[in-house]
């Protein structure tokens, strides 16, 4: 009488592990499938902080360049607008006689040494002149046409005078030089 209680206790034992496996089985399940879902969740967090990263580098790219351009160029206002003050005391200078040197100097010395450092202030902050010469090829990147004559002994698209001359703010156009070109045909 003792020997099937034995065997039921034997196949308790056996079903209780074949539960406890069973069980671990679906536990080791949800265990990878758990382990997936971390997975899948750090790259996509992995994707947003590689993206995080490149769109801050691009907005410090961005400013960058910005401040630069503003550095560069932000004077570009005030710059042309002073172009009118050193035409002036540009044809003022070359209108100058000798009799009024003479008769002025120390007021003609001042200007010219305000001329000067117009042209030092100038070059210090990037303004570099445009000053094309008679028999130049015209070039509609940094000239002006004024007018078109024929000329002789000139080719079509040669300048023939220079009425002012241009300038450039660093690579920029800051104003064309004004200059009359010929239109002889040969």
């Amino acid at each position: 009488m003792a020997e099937p209680k034995e065997e039921e206790f034997l196949d308790d034992v056996s079903e209780a592990e074949a539960e406890e496996f069973a069980q671990s089985l679906d536990d080791l399940e949800d265990e990878a499938v758990e382990l997936d879902e971390l997975r899948a969740e750090r790259d996509e967090l992995k994707d947003r902080w590689m993206r995080a990263l490149a769109d801050a580098e691009n907005a410090r790219k961005r400013g960058d360049r910005a401040r630069r351009e503003a550095e560069q160029y932000g004077g570009s206002k005030l710059a042309r607008d002073m172009l009118p003050v050193f035409d002036n005391m540009k044809r003022a200078v070359e209108t100058i006689t000798d009799e009024q040197k003479e008769a002025s100097a120390a007021l003609i010395e001042g200007i010219e040494l305000t001329m000067r450092e117009l042209l030092k202030t100038f070059s210090k902050h990037g303004i570099e002149i445009v000053s094309p010469e008679v028999g130049d090829k015209f070039d509609p990147n940094v000239h002006e046409a004024m007018f078109e004559a024929p000329v002789p002994n000139t080719k079509a698209g040669d300048i023939i005078q220079v009425s002012a001359q241009g300038f450039m703010l660093h690579d920029r156009l800051l104003r064309p030089a004004q200059v009359g070109v010929s239109s002889n045909p040969g």
